[in-house]
């Protein structure tokens, strides 16, 4: 299953790269690769490649949207209610408890209220 997985994966990648080149060519003002090409007399004309064009890309986002679906069913899933474990299960039971960490002293010196800068002082000219 790990090898269709892979496989399905570098197939959505590849997906990925050739719609991007698609978008890329077209432009939306009608232009792009399709605005290159000047002579009448081609056999594939502007608005035929302009067609070609927006035919690939909704195909290529279609597969894209398969294949991406193909991918979120194929993740290996515990379908066991009672074991519903997790690979981070015995990390979360092994954490330390907090109040057994030491504390460490702290080079601030600690709010007196000899020491406490007042408040309320009236301030001189």
């Amino acid at each position: 299953m790990e090898i269709v997985r892979a496989s399905l994966i570098v197939l959505i990648v590849i997906v990925c790269v050739f719609l991007a080149l698609f978008v890329l060519v077209q432009n939306s003002k009608g232009g792009g690769l399709a605005a290159n090409f000047s002579s009448s007399n081609q056999i594939m004309g502007v608005r035929k490649t302009a067609d070609f064009l927006e035919k690939a890309t909704w195909t290529l986002a279609g597969t894209l949207a398969l294949l991406c679906l193909i991918v979120a069913f194929l993740i290996p899933r515990n379908r066991d209610a009672n074991n519903n474990t997790s690979i981070l299960g015995p990390e979360i039971e092994n954490v330390a408890d907090p109040t057994s960490i030491p504390l460490f002293p702290s080079n601030a010196p600690a709010a007196t209220p000899e020491n406490a800068t007042p408040t309320n002082t009236p301030q001189g000219n």
